[in-house]
């Protein structure tokens, strides 16, 4: 019986979503590139312009016996703003949207009670505006896309976005992390 599942979240610029999930025990593979627009086989100059209709995103590939779907989604809401519409900080366009793309009706239904329940809980302060979309296609990212915070963790926007992204991550997820 295989347990490998695929789940396809965007939360912002891919490069933080890439680093976020790269530490997580139980995840095999992550993949940025692009999903839920109208182009095929966009590049990134195409898709930052805004006009294609592709949200940078991740593929995450991952052991469901060791990481479930749900906590996978726990630790993307955590980790991104799930409140900002087209935007992660200093992020803005449509590509920079929060969207969860499900693979199946399961993956839809625990992605609209985790918004329903983190919508209800108070932990934000504004609405959730994540979207939950039936998964298309994936076009993955242009090679030097690939491990960028690892390559490069002393470019100003490693340093400034994505390292107190992965800084809250070991703080708050630490029983996930991997062990190596």
């Amino acid at each position: 019986m295989t347990t490998q599942e695929v789940a396809t979240l965007g939360g912002g610029c891919f490069w933080c979503t890439e680093a976020v999930f790269s530490e997580i025990e139980g995840v095999v593979k992550v993949e940025s590139g692009y999903s839920g627009g109208s182009l095929t086989n966009p590049s990134h100059e195409q898709v930052s312009t805004g006009t294609t209709g592709h949200a940078e995103v991740v593929q995450i590939t991952f052991d469901s016996s060791i990481v479930s779907f749900k906590e996978i989604l726990e630790i993307f809401f955590a980790t991104h703003d799930p409140t900002s519409l087209n935007r992660q900080g200093n992020d803005v366009g449509t590509q920079y949207r929060s969207v969860v793309f499900y693979h199946d009706n399961k993956q839809r239904a625990t992605a609209e009670e985790i918004i329903e329940e983190l919508g209800n809980s108070g932990a934000y302060d504004a609405p959730i505006v994540t979207k939950v979309e039936p998964f298309e296609v994936f076009y993955k990212a242009e090679d030097y896309h690939t491990n960028y915070f690892k390559s490069h963790p002393e470019q100003p926007y490693c340093k400034l976005v994505i390292a107190p992204k992965i800084t809250k991550l070991r703080e708050y997820y630490w029983d996930k992390l991997k062990r190596n």
